[in-house]
């Protein structure tokens, strides 16, 4: 007797509902999460031992052979969630994230009342959300980015030991449900990244130990952030963004003392930044950007010693950068771009040493670029653009080779260009045009990762040195309206990744090297306003791919190429105010080419003219002189010939 209840027993140990055992459950579970054009799972497969299941890759059991935890990530099943599911009576956790399953979630998941974790995030899984009340065990339920619609399911509300809600990335489309205000245990609340409507409610303030809220992106809510918020003291991150807000920041923010992430940026918010905010002391990033904020930076800010990231771009904001942004001890990142500060920059700022990226532009900022920015040498990105530094361009950044994004366009800066800071191993792009610079292009350059280098608009003298050509990564070059002179360069064109080249309006002589036709990259090609001379060479119809050539107000003389036809890519071309001549080509491209891209060429025929003299004849002492006479005369002597034979 007693050997017959333990055989029951054991049998009942392997074999679920419905005369299943759990291998059996298990493979007919993966014949449905692997889809057809799935993979994974390939060492859950049928054996004669009873355990054999507990061993499959994301399976536990507990010491009766029972399933209580399948965990599978980041495996491309690509297939669906099988009624099934609801078998695993002893489940206590269940992991299918970022496994491309789709299809819907099976109302039969609700008889999995011992579940104490749900997490199906990133797949596609659809379809409303179904009623989960029974699963009253639940402490962690996250669907993060899947594909569910309708209202958000307020039966949620009667999960009293939830600690974990995530239900961002979704399409629910409804006013957020103030009964969530029960979960008192709520640590974490994700509602982002939906189509959320109504206020945000009051009522969340009830929830205590909430330390994470997330409720922007995608969301349109109306009205501000409900001042009953302050209560929430326990609460390390508030990210409202992009969710349009309105009103203005409340003061009782100041009392959210654990507050490590404050996100309110991309939304209406208005009025002055509340200095209060300077008492969360805790505060790692404050991103307030995107915004109609008025006013000034507070002083109080100096207190944020814990700060990391701060946001202020694209506000209405003004007056003086204070001193005391410069003074906290762990800054990384400081963008205040797009407002009307008018003051200079602190001078000390980056002496912390840990500084990574400074975006200040378009603002009225006047002064000297600071001189310590990069001295922890982790300064990647310099964005000072479109205000009014003045003064030279420090030496010291010549050696910060962090550096990838330099950008100091449309300032006052004057002086010469710091040989090192065209030397930056890391940088990608260097904008230092719209300046007063002087002096030559340093006698050597270099650097692999550069893609960009606009030096143009300055006064810069001298030839375009020869080591031009190792910026091997160059895509775009601008050094137009300077004072350069001397030939273009053969190292200029074996520049293989090229794509953009404009020189124009400098003193630059000689003739367009041969060497053009290597620069196979190239699409726009702009050389106009110099004194260069000699003809178009012939091979520069092998730019397969260029589409704006101009080589206007030049002393270019000779034909124009006929095999430049053939270039079917260009759309722009501008041979205007040269010495050309003869005629000017009518096939190919040339068909749509109109004449002001030949005017200024008096001795160049169009394809109408009956007869054009050659270049050769052109190119006589009196060319021009003799060969109008002579075309006049022709005309003349043919006009008269036809009306002799008419009458």
């Amino acid at each position: 007797m007693a050997n017959s209840f333990l055989l029951i027993l054991l049998l009942f140990s392997y074999t679920c509902c419905y005369g299943y055992t759990e291998l059996e459950l298990l493979l007919k579970l993966k014949s449905s999460l692997v889809g057809s054009q799935g993979s994974g799972l390939e060492d859950w497969k049928q054996s004669s031992s009873a355990k054999s299941h507990c061993l499959f890759s994301g399976i536990a059991c507990d010491e009766s052979s029972q399933v209580i935890s399948l965990n599978i990530s980041h495996i491309p099943l690509c297939g669906s969630i099988p009624p099934e599911i609801g078998q695993f009576s002893q489940l206590l956790t269940l992991v299918l994230a970022a496994t491309n399953l789709t299809g819907t979630l099976p109302p039969q998941i609700t008889n999995l009342t011992s579940l104490r974790l749900l997490n199906i995030s990133n797949n596609n899984i659809s379809s409303h959300f179904p009623l989960i009340s029974k699963m009253t065990q639940l402490e962690v339920l996250d669907t993060y980015n899947n594909n569910f619609s309708g209202p958000l399911p307020e039966e949620v509300a009667s999960l009293k030991k939830l600690k974990h809600l995530s239900l961002a990335g979704n399409y629910f489309s409804s006013e957020i449900p103030p009964v969530y205000s029960n979960l008192q245990k709520l640590e974490h609340l994700g509602l982002s990244g939906n189509s959320l409507t109504g206020k945000l409610p009051s009522s969340l303030s009830r929830l205590l130990n909430l330390k994470q809220l997330y409720v922007g992106y995608y969301n349109t809510f109306e009205g501000g952030i409900p001042y009953e918020w302050g209560s929430l003291r326990s609460l390390q991150v508030l990210d409202a963004a992009s969710c349009g807000l309105s009103g203005t920041i409340p003061l009782n923010l100041r009392y959210l003392s654990e507050l490590e992430v404050l996100v309110l940026q991309q939304n209406n918010i208005k009025g002055h930044v509340p200095a209060e905010l300077g008492s969360l002391t805790n505060l790692t990033t404050l991103d307030l950007s995107h915004n109609l904020l008025t006013g000034v930076i507070p002083e109080s800010f100096g207190q944020l010693n814990k700060l990391e990231f701060f946001n202020l771009f694209n506000n209405k904001m003004d007056g003086k950068i204070p001193d005391c942004i410069s003074e906290l001890p762990n800054l990384r990142v400081l963008q205040l771009w797009g407002n009307k500060f008018n003051s200079q920059l602190p001078e000390n700022l980056g002496k912390n040493g840990k500084l990574g990226w400074l975006d200040v532009a378009m603002n009225q900022i006047i002064g000297p670029i600071p001189k310590q920015l990069c001295k922890g040498g982790t300064l990647q990105g310099l964005i000072l653009f479109g205000n009014s530094f003045s003064g030279p361009i420090p030496e010291e950044l010549g050696t910060c080779t962090s550096l990838v994004r330099v950008r100091l366009a449309s300032n006052s800066l004057n002086g010469s260009i710091p040989p090192r800071v065209l030397n930056l191993p890391n940088a990608n792009i260097i904008e230092l045009n719209h300046n007063k610079l002087v002096g030559k292009i340093p006698l050597f350059i270099s650097g692999d990762s550069l893609e960009t280098l606009d030096l143009s608009n300055n006064s810069i003298t001298g030839n375009i040195p020869l080591s031009i050509q190792n910026l091997v990564g160059l895509q775009k070059l601008f050094l137009g309206s300077n004072k350069l002179s001397g030939d273009i360069p053969d190292e200029l064109f074996s520049l293989k990744n090229i794509s953009v080249i404009d020189v124009k309006s400098n003193g630059i002589n000689g003739e367009i090297p041969k060497s053009i036709e290597n620069c196979t990259s190239l699409i726009s090609l702009d050389i106009s306003r110099n004194n260069l001379s000699g003809r178009i060479p012939h091979d520069i119809s092998k730019l397969k791919i260029l589409s704006s050539l101009n080589l206007s107000d030049n002393h270019l003389i000779g034909e124009i190429p006929t095999e430049m036809q053939n270039m079917t890519s260009l759309v722009t071309l501008d041979l205007s105010y040269n010495n050309l001549s003869g005629r000017v080509p009518s096939e190919g491209q040339f068909a749509f080419f109109k004449t002001n891209s030949f005017l200024g060429n008096p001795n160049l025929c169009s394809s109408s003219q009956l007869i054009c003299a050659s270049s050769a004849e052109w190119s006589s002492n009196h060319g021009f002189r003799l060969g109008s006479c002579y075309w006049f005369k022709t005309i003349l002597l043919v006009v008269s010939s036809t009306f002799f034979y008419v009458f």
